[in-house]
This record gives C-alpha cells, sequence and structure tokens, in this order.
C-alpha cells in the first residue's frame, strides 16, 4: 500500500447532469451519482458497468475505473460489513495512498459522516471548490456566448408572437385564443430547443406577478402590462448556460412605466460601464442602487414583502446558472476572466416589474458583451 499523503484530493459523489462541479471535474454527463476523486495531477472516475465504456470513450478523466472491481477489493478489505460508496472510497484511498480528502459545501451528509466513521480525514473547501472554474477560457466564453444566443432567439419568439397578438375587450388574443405565460414559455423553449439547448423554468411573468423576480409566470397577460421575460437555457453539447432578461409590454406603456423602465435600462448601463479587474462587485452595485434612490425609486420592506432593488446586481454564470462571483451588497472582487450578469430591477406592484440583463466578460479594462439582443420594449 503506497505512503499515505497528507495533500488532500478532492472528492465528489454526485451526478453531472446537475452539478457542475462533477461535470467540469470529469467533462461527461452522467444521471447517476458517481465517484470522482484527484490524486496529484491525476483525475480519477469510478463507473458502473453501464457507463464505465462511455466514460473511458467520452470523459476528461484520467483514469476510469470499475465499479464491480472496486466493490469486490472493498468486500475483501471490509469482509465483515454490508459494502457501500464509504466503503469503496476507503478502499480506494488505501491502494492510491490517499490520507485526506476534501469535498464540496453541498457534499451528501451521511456519506460523509461514514467516511469519517472509517477513520478518513474530510474537510469542506473553502470558497469555489475549483477556484480555476471560476475564471473562464476562451472555449468557455464561446460556449456562454453561445447559450446566450440561444437566449435571443427566444426573445425572437416572443416578439414574433407580440406583434400578432391582437388586443380585445380588455384581453390579449393570440391565433383567436388568449395569450398566456405558458404560451410563450411554450414557443421560447421550442425556439431554444431546436438552437440545441434545453431552457427550463423559464420566466415569462406580467403584472404584479413579474414583481416576484421568480415566479415563473402563469395564467393570461394582459394589456398595457409590463412583462419580464429571463430566459437562461442551457446548451445541450457543453453543459454551458446563457442567462438574459428583457421587459416587455403589449399596448401602450404610461408615463409611470416608460420612466420605470428608463431607469432600469440606466442602472443597467451604469454596471456594464463600471465592471472591470480589480474592482470590487459591491461598488458596482452600490451604485445602481444610488441611482435608483437619487430618481425617487427607494427600496422598502413591510409584511408583505419588498418593493424597488431588492435583489442583487448580478451573478456569475457558466456551468451553473448562478455561481461565483456575486455583485450584490457583499464584497467579491472581480477578476479578469469572470464572467457575470449584470441585471437591475425595479418592481412596484400595481406599476408593475422591469428586470434587464446581460452577460459580460471582465476584462483587465473593463467588460465584454457576451449577449445581445435588442432593448425594443413597447409592442403596440
Amino acid at each position: 500500500m503506497p505512503k499515505l499523503s497528507t495533500t488532500p484530493s478532492p472528492l465528489l459523489y454526485a451526478d453531472s447532469e446537475r452539478d457542475a462541479n462533477q461535470l467540469y471535474f470529469t467533462g461527461l454527463s452522467v444521471p447517476d451519482p458517481f465517484l470522482a476523486f484527484g490524486v496529484g495531477r491525476k483525475k480519477f472516475g469510478v463507473f458502473n458497468a453501464l457507463e464505465f465504456a462511455r466514460a473511458k470513450k467520452e470523459s476528461a478523466l484520467d483514469v476510469v475505473l470499475s465499479m464491480e472491481e472496486w466493490r469486490e477489493r472493498a468486500q475483501k478489505l471490509f469482509p465483515q460489513s454490508r459494502v457501500g460508496t464509504a466503503e469503496i472510497v476507503a478502499t480506494l484511498a488505501r491502494h492510491y495512498g490517499v490520507g485526506r480528502f476534501y469535498v464540496p459545501d453541498d457534499f451528501p451528509a451521511k456519506l460523509a459522516f461514514d467516511l469519517i466513521d472509517l477513520g478518513l480525514a474530510v474537510g469542506f473547501a473553502e470558497g469555489s471548490f475549483f477556484p480555476q472554474r471560476d475564471l473562464k477560457k476562451p472555449a468557455e466564453l464561446e460556449a456562454i456566448r453561445e447559450g446566450n444566443r440561444c437566449s435571443a432567439l427566444g426573445f425572437t419568439a416572443v416578439e414574433r408572437i407580440l406583434r400578432a397578438t391582437t388586443i380585445k375587450g380588455g384581453r390579449l388574443l393570440f391565433e383567436r385564443r388568449p395569450l398566456t405565460s405558458e404560451r410563450l414559455k411554450f414557443a421560447i423553449e421550442v425556439a431554444c430547443l431546436e438552437a440545441g439547448a434545453v431552457s427550463n423554468n423559464t420566466i415569462v411573468a406580467g403584472g404584479d406577478q413579474a414583481c416576484d423576480p421568480h415566479c415563473r409566470g402563469n395564467g393570461p397577460l394582459r394589456p398595457n402590462d409590463l412583462i419580464i421575460v429571463d430566459i437562461f437555457p442551457r446548451v445541450t453539447a457543453t453543459g454551458f448556460h446563457g442567462d438574459m432578461t428583457r421587459t416587455y409590454i403589449k399596448g401602450h406603456a404610461s408615463d409611470e412605466q416608460r420612466r420605470l423602465v428608463a431607469t432600469v435600462h440606466a442602472g443597467q448601463k451604469l454596471g456594464l460601464g463600471s465592471i472591470r479587474a480589480g474592482l470590487n462587485g459591491r461598488r458596482v452595485h452600490e451604485s445602481i442602487v444610488a441611482l435608483f434612490e437619487k430618481e425617487g425609486y427607494k427600496t422598502t420592506r413591510d409584511e408583505h414583502g419588498s418593493q424597488g432593488f431588492f435583489h442583487g446586481t448580478g451573478h456569475g454564470l457558466g456551468l451553473a446558472v448562478h455561481e461565483a462571483p456575486r455583485v450584490s451588497a457583499s464584497d467579491a472582487i472581480l477578476k479578469k476572466g469572470h464572467v457575470v450578469t449584470v441585471e437591475p430591477g425595479l418592481y412596484y406592484p400595481g406599476l408593475g416589474g422591469c428586470r434587464i440583463e446581460d452577460v459580460v466578460h471582465v476584462t483587465a479594462t473593463g467588460c465584454e458583451l457576451l449577449s445581445k439582443h435588442p432593448y425594443r420594449w413597447e409592442i403596440a
């Protein structure tokens, strides 16, 4: 048995369809949880017979191991035990000389306790599990740009439908039927699928529904209401996301609505113009808050909820829709290679909500847009 190393090794147990760290580490999309770990510079994965051959052909791992083989080895090492994942990890650790593991903060709690009970040292990573994942390489930037191209196709579908929609008797009618959030979401999802991406949990929220920023929206949309459309598809081939938001109105906006949208757009321009490497994201957020307050848009909270600008300005984007860093009231120094959204919003029940979102790549001197779609919002 090799001498146990005192250098902590990364350990993951998750499926890679939902877990961004697992997908980043292994480069393989697998729907069920599996083991992956590192030893020195080598990356290992343990797969059952269903995935073993595919992992050898398609993964980014240096070593692909058979779950069945290592289960048998674990049974020999722990003859009195009912062998499970923890015993297999312990057997692997002994064979490869791993003395300590570090795991992400969403690692399965029971498995962590089982490993500790078997005498393994397990600690949690501080900050990002793979810090290098936060800094996007050129190919990853292109993958995110592709995700946003798919988002833009969704907005194009929305605009086509809104232009073809008629206003009759206080209702929006498309193809002689009431236009609903569900119909617009279906059109968005079809457009993304045709482009090679999957758009889950798409937001199409009108009127006061839009004042809850993560309300997906449901039911009939109404004339002259602001409609927030937030599209964040995942590109099937790469696993990377796009994330863009536009606000629309079918009909004619009031002066109050126009002023609200213009203020949000000004806030977004301010954010886009100030982002650069070395800047604290909190300063970007605070500058937008100050602009909104100067324009008379206060943020308040009461027993019914919040009004105004009550979420962060942005978040990291990549293999996960929300990842490091945050651009918010918390400190986070922006670095060259970060990719973040810039998405200020204002929300006032009775008036409506507006959010405008784009994605940027942080550079030494500023930022580069990775998303592109017009801001035309009023469709008569």
